[in-house]
């Protein structure tokens, strides 16, 4: 095998996100559910057999030691491989959205090189190695929508019923840090049950985030409001700024604010790579 062309990378929703508490480390506790969507990055593999990692942007540009080209070097060191590769990164999910763009790139290099490399690794070492990339890369490496407790390393499988979702990103992206240090953060959310969540997986619990984050950036309040306007519930995602809701009948979205991101996606039953 010599190439692998039009691997998909989905994107993520929390469907609620709440912080439960902080360890003595500084790392926060959290409770979420994960949930793959069908907006997706798209990347292709080329074998090289010099050894050498290189990168090609395909739509916009991307930093020069993105988290892919930092995957493909880890699973290299991890197994001794002396195979390199030629990435092309065709990006569709925005940065800075909590959405996990870019640990599903990580997670999608991962899968992809251990199948073209011919590795053989099982998915718990491939897991292993993304955990040290950040904490959302095991879950796309797993491959199922999870409840998600700890720092994000515990996951556990959840079904979660089908839905259309209108997704709305302001210009403006967020730096996690700024909002996992802002003092007004709420840090005491008492703790969730996974059967609380199933009783109504759309409209269950908050997004702790959600008010730091729109102090940080004003255009969150604006997708909000626009949101509302149009009678739907929606709440923030992740560390934002995107915010999205559970679309039960079409909507206009022509009158969308300027410079608004609008999408509307379904939900994942799971990965597209799930079983690689």
């Amino acid at each position: 095998m010599q190439a692998l062309y039009d691997i998909p990378a989905p994107a993520k929703l929390n469907l609620f996100l709440h912080v439960t508490g902080r360890r003595a480390d500084g790392y926060h506790l959290l409770q979420s559910v994960f949930l793959l969507i069908d907006w997706c990055d798209h990347l292709h593999f080329e074998v090289r057999h010099d050894g050498a990692l290189s990168r090609e942007d395909l739509t916009w540009a991307l930093p020069e030691d993105d988290l892919v080209l930092r995957a493909a070097r880890a699973l290299q060191k991890a197994t001794g491989c002396t195979l390199g590769a030629h990435i092309g990164i065709a990006k569709s999910v925005p940065a800075q959205a909590g959405m996990g763009g870019g640990s599903s790139d990580a997670a999608s290099t991962l899968l992809a090189l251990n199948r073209l490399w011919n590795l053989q690794l099982p998915q718990s070492a491939l897991a292993q190695i993304g955990l040290g990339l950040g904490a959302d890369v095991p879950f796309f490496i797993g491959g199922e929508n999870a409840w998600i407790e700890g720092v994000g390393e515990h996951l556990t499988p959840v079904a979660v019923a089908p839905a259309r979702l209108l997704i709305a990103k302001p210009q403006a992206g967020l730096d996690t840090r700024l909002i996992f240090s802002d003092p007004d953060l709420k840090r005491d959310t008492d703790l969730a049950i996974i059967s609380g969540f199933a009783a109504d997986p759309y409209g269950f619990g908050h997004n702790d985030l959600q008010p730091v984050a729109e102090k940080l950036c004003p255009g969150i309040g604006q997708a909000l409001q626009w949101l509302a306007g149009k009678g739907l519930q929606a709440r923030m995602t992740g560390s934002g700024s995107a915010v999205f809701a559970q679309l039960r009948h079409p909507i206009d979205t022509q009158d969308a604010p300027q410079g608004l991101l609008v999408k509307e996606c379904s939900s994942l039953e799971c990965h597209p790579l799930k079983g690689w």
